[in-house]
């Protein structure tokens, strides 16, 4: 997370923030709680017993102790079960892993592009767009992961956001500085506001779970730990745009608003495509 904020990145940042302050203060129920294990019975010899052999006491140190092995199945009963999900869940969960795949291929697709016109007449630049760069590079491999792991199909729009995103950050790097950062708070804008609902759905889940006595499971809580770290590193990059005179684009309302009315609607058509 970037340093403190200016009051012109605080009005950025801001806008994205629209679920309730309460909402990114709650955690994620733990999974499994770990029981303690037991500590082993010391048993006394007998003065008149005879001591064992070295080689029967290492084998006997190489079988499991009895004692251990309850406390793990005893920590393992004592876990809330896992709830279920439904259908409708199921759903939810393709869905907005495709669509993060998607806009994650968009963001690294138009920061390569941008680069090149950029340096080459803002050679300082270098290090920042390498890093957002980077970032996002990262955060496509983890979606990639996840669809495959889960068998979820990416987006059948796969070809048309790959030249949309490339001619995006081609043609606002061309336009200036200001114009490319500008594109880049647009962007993060919304895709902060879209990881924030995610976030905020899985978090409702999980009330809702625990108030029956189970939980999420591992890998959601995970998920939400993952999302709730990009989303924060999106939003460092909306920062960094704002610190670098997005605002002083021109057109910047109509820029901006078409940028962000682009990315709605490609959100929304590879939910469902």
């Amino acid at each position: 997370m970037s340093a403190a904020f200016s009051p012109t990145r605080s009005l950025a940042r801001a806008a994205v923030r629209s679920v309730p302050p309460a909402v990114f203060e709650m955690r994620a129920p733990c999974t499994i709680s770990s029981a303690s294990r037991q500590k082993a019975r010391i048993h006394s010899t007998p003065a008149n017993t005879a001591q064992p052999s070295a080689s029967a006491r290492s084998a006997a140190a190489a079988l499991p102790s009895h004692d251990s092995t309850s406390s793990d199945h005893a920590a393992a009963d004592s876990a809330p079960p896992t709830g279920p999900l439904t259908q409708s869940q199921r759903d939810f969960l393709d869905s907005a892993l495709r669509v993060n795949q998607a806009g994650e291929l968009a963001a690294v697709l138009i920061y390569s592009a941008q680069t090149p016109p950029l340096l080459r007449s803002h050679p300082h630049l270098r290090p920042l767009m390498k890093h957002m760069h980077d970032q996002e590079a990262g955060h496509f491999t983890y979606f990639n992961s996840l669809l495959a792991k889960h068998r979820i199909r990416p987006t059948a729009m796969y070809p048309v956001w790959h030249a949309a995103a490339t001619l995006l950050g081609w043609g606002t790097a061309v336009m200036g500085r200001e114009a490319a950062m500008a594109c880049t708070e647009a962007v993060e804008t919304e895709i902060g506001t879209h990881y924030n609902e995610q976030v905020r759905v899985l978090l409702d889940w999980a009330e809702k779970m625990e108030k029956h006595g189970e939980t999420l499971g591992e890998e959601l809580t995970v998920l939400i730990g993952e999302l709730r770290k990009i989303r924060d590193e999106e939003l460092e990059h909306l920062d960094h745009a704002v610190e670098n005179d997005s605002k002083e684009a021109r057109p910047y309302e109509l820029l901006t608003n078409v940028i962000r009315g682009g990315c709605r609607t490609a959100i929304w058509i590879s939910e469902k495509v």
